[in-house]
């Protein structure tokens, strides 16, 4: 894990997404603690997701595929300040983002830690090949959505567990009319 990862403070939250408190990054995950958190999910022109690889190092949920980036708002730093920031360092873009939708859930991870998150979800259009920071990703790839429903239901073990509950909670419908948002623009 990164220095930053372990100084990482997370913004606590209730239900209704109202900051209670701050916590300790590794302590909020061990604890299993309702906290702030976004994924992104970047479509190209053909509605097709970009899917990321996590790194193999990271400190839970290494080596599986996710969606196209993830993370949590610092504080001070408004989720849309937090997505664009995330996918730069992730995947070595940015893009416009917009939020579609939150989403509550609670999944367990590798390494006993927990992913308690009231999750902000944002879209964007991006059509160019990613630069991948080796430290947060070794992978990715454009799949349909079809493609992807069908992945996670065959090769479920090859998904993070937010993914898949995130996945399952919007189901395929609504995330293609995320995709379809994007084609032909």
């Amino acid at each position: 894990m990164s220095l930053i990862e372990q100084e990482e403070t997370l913004i606590l939250v209730d239900e209704q997404d109202n900051n209670v408190g701050v916590g300790p990054k590794m302590q909020v995950h061990l604890q299993g603690a309702l906290h702030r958190a976004f994924s992104v999910f970047i479509f190209d022109s053909q509605g097709r997701l970009m899917l990321q690889q996590r790194a193999s190092g990271k400190y839970h949920s290494g080596g599986l595929w996710t969606n196209s980036c993830c993370g949590h708002p610092r504080v001070g730093e408004s989720n849309l300040q937090a997505s664009t920031r995330r996918l730069y360092e992730e995947m070595g873009f940015t893009c416009a983002l917009s939020e579609v939708d939150q989403i509550l859930y609670r999944v367990d991870v590798s390494n006993g830690l927990v992913e308690n998150e009231y999750n902000h979800t944002f879209v964007g259009l991006f059509d160019a090949l990613p630069a991948l920071n080796p430290q947060e990703a070794e992978g990715w790839q454009w799949m349909t959505i079809e493609d992807v429903f069908k992945a996670v239901e065959q090769n479920p073990a090859q998904f993070t567990a937010w993914f898949k509950a995130i996945l399952a909670h919007f189901g395929q419908q609504t995330i293609q009319r995320w995709a379809q948002s994007f084609q032909h623009r």
